[in-house]
């Protein structure tokens, strides 16, 4: 009899997941439940940005493990939506040094003007500048969307469909879904996103200690060129974007509000948002600020150590949770999926 397997949640990492089990373990029967589309929670309003960085000797290792999956999706099939971006990264005093050596072969630190304008623009007097090679951005639900039309027909997919309930019972995990049908699963494994305080699963996963984070993404009114560069201040959590794919840039800062509910943010941009971006771009890029005008706002879930989460949850040792990613779940999301498989092999 085949195992059958139920990933709730079709974001990019549940859908990397799925992908990686379809290929690793075949005869596996697979159900992918979302309670929307395919790639519309988190994953639709994402950066998508890549870049070789990692706090931890494990999230360095799990870049590069992404860097690599992402890097063959590409090669395989050019029209997915996997943009090459240069990148440097833009520091002031020790604090460079320490960020640095965050970064996977990073170029050398300096302190001269780059060639890039849009860079130059970036670093004010007095910053140091280095290099950071191997980065990308994606259209992060538009590929997670080309990816389950690969193996839509191999699976069981249930768009709009929410889990009421789960239950562990002797040799399954049993979920209850919003329609009123009754799974069971051999195995289940957890990859809701921002949703970990979903009532399904809430208990399951709160010793966990997780919590959710708004994310506030603001786009920037200035015209993006072919050669524009990404710019990464590591000091600040932040970043500049030029979007090739919808002619603009974008500028990520991290928002400190936290605790909130993904089904409930705050609508639109506010007045505190646009203040906080611009205090941290009037830092580096004082011409900018009064170009930040409108966004994106969203949800996004955090572990305690800042590193993914993948384990074990609940007393029968079926149910994996996979996420937690702190804002790196499309970057992280291929080693996510390879952590996960190998609990699923234990």
């Amino acid at each position: 009899m085949r195992e059958q397997v139920v990933v709730a949640g079709a974001g990019i990492i549940g859908s990397v997941i799925v992908r990686q089990i379809l290929a690793e373990r075949p005869g596996t029967e697979i159900i992918a439940i979302d309670r929307d589309l395919v790639g519309s929670g988190a994953s639709r309003r994402s950066a998508g940005l890549h870049f070789p960085v990692g706090r931890t000797e494990r999230v360095r290792a799990m870049t590069e493990m992404s860097e690599r999956y992402y890097q063959a999706l590409a090669a395989r099939d050019p029209s997915l939506p996997i943009y090459p971006v240069a990148m440097h990264a833009v520091a002031f005093g020790a604090a460079a040094e320490a960020a640095w050596r965050n970064f996977i072969k990073a170029g050398p630190i300096e302190t001269s003007p780059p060639a890039c304008r849009r860079v130059a623009m970036g670093q004010p007097v007095g910053a140091s500048v280095w290099s950071v090679p191997g980065c990308h951005y994606t259209d992060v639900a538009t590929l997670a969307g080309r990816l389950v039309r690969e193996f839509r027909s191999a699976i069981s997919l249930l768009e709009g469909v929410a889990v009421a309930n789960i239950r562990e019972e002797a040799g399954a995990a049993v979920l209850v879904l919003s329609t009123g049908e009754t799974l069971r699963a051999d195995r289940l494994i957890l990859a809701p996103g921002p949703w970990v305080n979903a009532p399904a699963w809430r208990a399951l996963v709160a010793p966990l200690g997780i919590r959710i984070k708004k994310i506030i993404a603001l786009h920037l009114d200035a015209p993006v060129e072919k050669a524009d560069a990404a710019v990464v201040f590591p000091e600040e959590d932040a970043f500049l974007l030029p979007l090739q794919h919808r002619g603009h840039w974008l500028f990520s800062y991290t928002c400190l509000d936290w605790d909130v509910d993904p089904d409930a943010p705050q609508p639109g941009v506010s007045r505190q948002n646009l203040d906080e971006a611009q205090a941290v771009l009037r830092r580096y890029a004082p011409e900018l600020v009064e170009k930040l005008r409108s966004g994106r706002v969203f949800c996004d879930a955090y572990s305690p150590s800042r590193e993914p989460i993948v384990a074990r949850v609940g007393a029968s040792g079926r149910i994996i949770f996979a996420g937690a990613a702190n804002g790196s779940g499309y970057r992280l999301a291929p080693a996510i999926a390879a952590e996960t498989l190998r609990l699923l092999d234990d």
